[in-house]
């Protein structure tokens, strides 16, 4: 671990919530995700930059195993994740993640969404999960739509109920794959704000996303990942005003000039 905002007396005692070793993973000939080592510490929030296709988000996906990996090891918070049973659905609850569509149940109104986890997979009374929810609705902004279905909100707002919905099964840590991207501009920062705040209550977080600002703001350390590997680390202000490596200057100026 090269920078981050976190005093070095208070990271010698932390297990990493989050660590891979020595990670691959191939498509057939392609080589996605080539020997990552990372580790997430308590409270950190982590953004992952870098190009389409650099691997961000199969490496995002292979923390809760929602994609296997070839060889290495993902353990969370001191646990190696299984590769599948039980055991790997109960990890996987300590990993909330948050995708690009916001895969609310339709049929079910904004309360049932965030709900069901927690009474099916924690076994939580209906009572306890519904002031749980709505202490999370409340939290996103959306509690006055508690009754509604998904296709009643605004994309901004449903992916908030996903954020929610996530939350509610109290995380250790939660993954973002590119929250925002298929949202309409204007709805952008209305998830993003809430993220902050997120980072802000001392979430672990480990953010795909293509927006600068939100980098800039709330991560603790970048994350720049280029053809399946790590290039660079550094802390938002490093990275943004003095990238070590060819790749990331090239990926910075051509987003300042488009």
């Amino acid at each position: 671990m090269s920078t981050d905002s976190h005093s070095t007396s208070a990271m010698a005692d932390l297990t990493p919530i989050v660590k891979l070793s020595a990670v691959n993973k191939h498509y057939g000939p392609l080589h996605v995700l080539q020997n990552i080592n990372l580790e997430v510490t308590k409270g950190e929030v982590v953004v992952v930059l870098g190009p389409s296709g650099s691997g961000k988000s199969t490496l995002c996906r292979t923390i809760n195993r929602l994609e296997t990996i070839d060889d290495g090891s993902i353990e969370i918070d001191g646990k190696v994740l299984p590769e599948e049973g039980k055991a790997l659905a109960k990890l996987r609850a300590d990993v909330g993640m948050v995708f690009q569509s916001f895969n609310l149940f339709a049929h079910k109104t904004i309360l049932e969404n965030v709900t069901l986890g927690p009474i099916k997979a924690k076994g939580m009374k209906k009572a306890e999960a519904d002031k749980l929810a709505m202490s999370l609705l409340e939290r996103v902004g959306v509690a006055n739509q508690k009754d509604k279905l998904p296709a009643q909100l605004s994309g901004g707002q449903q992916q908030r109920v996903a954020i929610a919905r996530a939350l509610a099964m109290r995380p250790k840590v939660m993954l973002f794959d590119e929250p925002t991207s298929a949202l309409d501009p204007e709805m952008i920062n209305e998830v993003l704000d809430t993220m902050i705040g997120l980072a802000k209550e001392g979430m672990t977080m480990i953010v795909v996303t293509h927006e600068m600002g939100f980098a800039r703001k709330a991560a603790d350390r970048v994350i720049f990942m280029a053809d399946g590997q790590i290039v660079e680390e550094a802390t938002p202000e490093q990275f943004f005003t003095n990238p070590t490596s060819a790749r990331a200057k090239d990926f910075l100026g051509k987003l300042i000039t488009n």
